[in-house]
């Protein structure tokens, strides 16, 4: 399932619920990071203040993975899916794409 996070501070409610379904506790995790409980405390209350890299270590412990998407590609393909083909008895070829391009 993706998680869209368009604020850093909902980060902060993602990484608890991803820990709490894995079935972790605040110690558990920090178990597998090679850090104390209270620095996954810290990293749940204040997720903006650790470094990518710490990032990247979080997630691969809560076995999850950032995906970065392309909105303005995503957006174009949509609108692509939503254009209806030309019909003819005669074959014709389907209509270009409406909008802007």
């Amino acid at each position: 399932m993706d998680f869209g996070l368009h604020f850093s501070e909902q980060l902060k409610q993602h990484l608890r619920a991803l820990r709490k379904a894995r079935g972790l506790t605040q110690a558990r995790l920090a178990q597998k990071l090679g850090v104390g409980q209270s620095r996954v405390a810290d990293i749940e209350a204040n997720p903006g203040a650790m470094s990518v890299d710490h990032l990247f270590k979080v997630l691969a412990a809560l076995d999850v993975q950032l995906v970065l998407r392309d909105k303005q590609a995503a957006s174009s393909v949509e609108q692509l899916s939503q254009c209806e083909p030309a019909t003819s008895d005669q074959g014709a070829k389907p209509a270009p794409p409406k909008g802007s391009w």
